[in-house]
């Protein structure tokens, strides 16, 4: 277990590299009196999304879009040069006693990287978790060895496939904690409603991770969910079943939905949207910016000439950071829900007349 204070914002973290879990203190006085307060952030990135890869060959052959997948990165559009070896480690010199964890992700499966393996092993040895997603396609075993050794876990996109089973079928007969990113739309909301109640998920996997559709990149407005749409009504009424919840996970844009669709998750085990306040993304032509799918360029800041933590501390992020704290005053749930995405509000599940969201564009 690994814990570190935040001497700034007065708050413990704890973070278990073995399995993945975290959790944070509440707020402390200068006289180390319990507020009872959660913390609205932290001092320097706990988790750094790293875009390692600036292009995507996948792109340009249309698998993503046959699987199903509509690429918020625009890959195959969108051709820029994979990050360097030597800027990834000028950003994990930085994080080094700072940060629990980085994702590994891009324009492109982290896996196809050429010096991947050396990015995995740097980050490692720094004590940094790394982690990355992939689509299974052209997963070599070659770098199973590697994967299990450095890794914490590695996330397989749900891409209707053969090779998606196949990478999921690799990474768990080698021994790797395995989990399954399935991204919610108007066209996959059914077949995940079928794969919940039949249980016909593959042998062996951690979790199946819903991330909520985006219209960011390539993601169309059309295939956004509606809160009031019974599918979506019914999927999320699922989770209140503990044998389906255990085996589940959201990422923060789905928490919304959680708060007004089921009955039973507490409250205190989800997140809201931690951009710009925990986490942060790095783009393959190292900028800092507060989430990965903002592409307003008015929120990056360049790390050629600055360091992450005044990146983390500048302007722009103050900017970012001042969206969240005047939507949805009059509701309950804020502290918990924050007023749901702060990039594009048109995916927050909510439909409560306390709902004061400021519309963004992308």
């Amino acid at each position: 277990m690994k814990k570190r204070w935040d001497s700034q914002y007065r708050y413990a973290v704890f973070f278990d590299p073995q399995t993945g879990k975290g959790a944070r203190s509440n707020v402390y006085t200068d006289q180390m009196i319990d507020t009872g307060k959660d913390p609205y952030r932290s001092s320097f990135p706990e988790l750094l999304d790293i875009g390692i890869m600036g292009s995507c060959d996948h792109g340009n052959s249309g698998l993503c879009l046959s699987s199903g997948v509509e690429c918020y990165q625009k890959g195959g559009e969108i051709q820029e040069a994979h990050m360097s070896y030597e800027t990834f480690t000028k950003i994990i010199d930085q994080a080094q006693h700072k940060t629990f964890q980085v994702a590994l992700g891009g324009r492109g499966d982290p896996d196809q990287h050429p010096d991947i393996i050396k990015f995995l092993a740097y980050a490692h040895h720094h004590g940094i978790t790394p982690n990355f997603t992939t689509s299974g396609y052209g997963l070599s075993p070659s770098l199973l060895p590697a994967i299990k050794q450095y890794c914490g876990a590695v996330a397989v996109s749900w891409y209707r496939n053969t090779y998606t089973l196949s990478a999921i079928k690799m990474l768990t007969e080698f021994g790797i904690k395995t989990n399954i990113h399935y991204v919610l739309s108007n066209s996959s909301i059914d077949e995940a409603i079928d794969l919940i109640e039949k249980d016909t998920w593959p042998g062996g996997i951690n979790r199946v991770i819903f991330l909520l559709h985006k219209p960011v990149g390539f993601g169309s407005l059309s295939q956004v969910l509606d809160i009031k749409d019974p599918k979506v009504i019914h999927f999320f009424s699922l989770f209140d079943q503990a044998k389906i919840a255990n085996k589940a996970g959201f990422d923060s844009c789905c928490v919304p939905a959680i708060l007004n669709l089921t009955q039973e998750i507490d409250p205190t085990c989800i997140e809201a949207c931690e951009a710009g306040r925990f986490s942060a993304y790095i783009t393959p032509d190292n900028k800092l910016v507060p989430c990965s799918f903002e592409k307003d360029e008015s929120y990056a800041v360049s790390l050629d000439q600055i360091s992450i933590e005044e990146a983390w501390e500048s302007e722009p992020f103050e900017r970012f950071r001042s969206k969240q704290n005047h939507r949805c005053v009059g509701c309950g749930d804020q502290e918990s829900c924050l007023g749901g995405c702060p990039i594009v509000s048109k995916i927050t599940l909510c439909d409560r007349v306390t709902k004061t969201l400021q519309e963004s564009t992308v």
